[in-house]
C-alpha cells in the first residue's frame, strides 16, 4: 500500500506519519498477545496460512492414511526408519506427535536417546543407535539421532575435528548397510528463520509446561548460529546421497510443516489399505448371580471436576 509514495516531496513529515499509520492494524499474536501489525502484510499473510479448520480436518483424513501405513507394515514385515532433525524449536516434536496420536504404540515408536554414558562414549559411535533399530513391523522416528555428531557436538566442541570426520566418511556407508539389509530409512531437515525461532523461544520461556524444552545447549545455540548453517551444510554435502537423501521441511508456519512432512511420508511407502471390515460386538456376558462388592470398600479418587462438584 505505496499510494502516498506519490506525493512524498509534497508531504511532510507528520503527513506521512499519519498515513502510515493507517497502514497498521492490531492483531492477535499467540506468543505477545494484542501487537502492531502492518495491514498489507497481515493480510497477505492470513491468505496464506491454513485456517484451523481445514488444517484439523487435512490432518485427520493424513492420521487415517497414516494407520493403513502401519497395517500395512505390520502386514508385511516392513522396518521403517524415520529421522527428525533440524534446528532447536523447528517443530520436529510437534510433527513427531501428530504421527504417532493415532498410531499403536507397539508398532511405531519413538527414540529420544539421551546424552551417552561413559560406557557409551567408549563404544563405536552407531552402537547405541543401532539397539534401537526396529524389527520386522515396526516403524521407529529418530526424534534427533546419529547426525547429534556433525551438529550439537560439533558446534560446541564435544568430539574432537578427528571423530567428525569420521563420522562424515562412515556416515552414508552405515546408511547404505541399513538400506541393504531391508530397513526403509527417511530423513527430514526442519529449517526455521532465526526471527522464528526467536519467537519460539520466547513462547517457551513465557509458558511453563514449555519451558522445559528449553536446555543450556538450546541457549548457546542461538549465539551460534552460522555456526550451526555451516555444519548443516557440511553434513548435507557428505550426507545427501542418492541412496539416502535429505528431505528438507519449511517449518516456519506449523501447520503448514506438519501436514507437508506427513504426507510426504505417506508418499514414499507404496501401501494398501488393510483395514478390516466392520467389527460386530458379542453379547455381553448375562448377570448369572455375581454381586459386586460394596463402593464403600473401593477407594475412589475425588470427583472435584464432576457434575456435583463446587467448583
Amino acid at each position: 500500500m505505496k499510494f502516498w509514495m506519490e506525493g512524498a516531496v509534497k508531504m511532510g513529515k507528520k503527513d506521512k506519519d499519519k498515513d502510515k499509520d493507517k497502514n497498521k492494524c492490531k492483531a492477535e499474536d499467540p506468543e505477545q498477545g494484542l501487537v502492531e501489525i502492518d495491514a498489507q502484510d497481515h493480510e497477505q499473510k492470513t491468505k496464506q496460512v491454513i485456517s484451523k479448520k481445514v488444517y484439523a480436518k487435512e490432518l485427520q483424513n493424513l492420521q487415517i492414511e497414516l494407520v493403513k501405513l502401519q497395517e500395512w507394515v505390520k502386514h508385511n514385515g516392513l522396518k521403517v526408519v524415520v529421522i527428525f532433525e533440524g534446528r532447536d524449536a523447528a517443530g520436529k516434536g510437534g510433527v513427531i506427535k501428530r504421527i504417532t496420536e493415532a498410531l499403536n504404540p507397539r508398532i511405531c515408536r519413538v527414540e529420544a536417546l539421551p546424552v551417552p554414558t561413559e560406557k557409551e562414549k567408549t563404544q563405536w559411535y552407531f552402537q547405541r543407535y543401532v539397539s534401537r533399530l526396529p524389527a520386522a513391523g515396526e516403524i521407529v522416528l529418530f526424534d534427533r539421532s546419529w547426525y547429534n555428531r556433525a551438529g550439537v557436538e560439533r558446534v560446541m566442541g564435544y568430539c574432537t575435528e578427528e571423530e567428525l570426520r569420521e563420522f562424515l566418511r562412515s556416515c552414508p556407508e552405515f546408511e547404505k548397510m541399513l538400506i541393504r539389509s531391508g530397513i526403509i530409512l527417511i530423513k527430514y531437515w526442519f529449517s526455521v528463520s532465526d526471527d522464528e525461532q526467536e519467537k519460539r523461544f520466547q513462547d517457551r520461556i513465557n509458558d511453563p509446561t514449555k519451558r522445559w524444552k528449553l536446555s543450556p545447549i538450546d541457549m548457546e545455540s542461538r549465539s551460534r548460529w552460522v555456526e550451526y548453517s555451516r555444519a548443516k551444510d557440511e553434513m548435507f554435502a557428505y550426507t545427501d546421497t542418492k541412496q539416502s537423501p535429505w528431505y528438507v521441511v519449511n517449518a516456519d508456519i506449523k501447520r503448514h510443516a506438519r501436514l507437508n512432512c506427513i504426507s510426504h511420508l505417506l508418499s514414499l511407502i507404496p501401501y494398501e489399505d488393510l483395514t478390516p471390515d466392520p467389527i460386530k460386538l458379542p453379547p455381553r456376558q448375562a448377570d448369572s448371580g455375581y454381586v459386586r462388592p460394596p463402593f464403600s470398600e473401593q477407594t475412589f479418587v475425588p470427583d472435584r471436576y464432576g457434575a456435583h462438584s463446587n467448583q
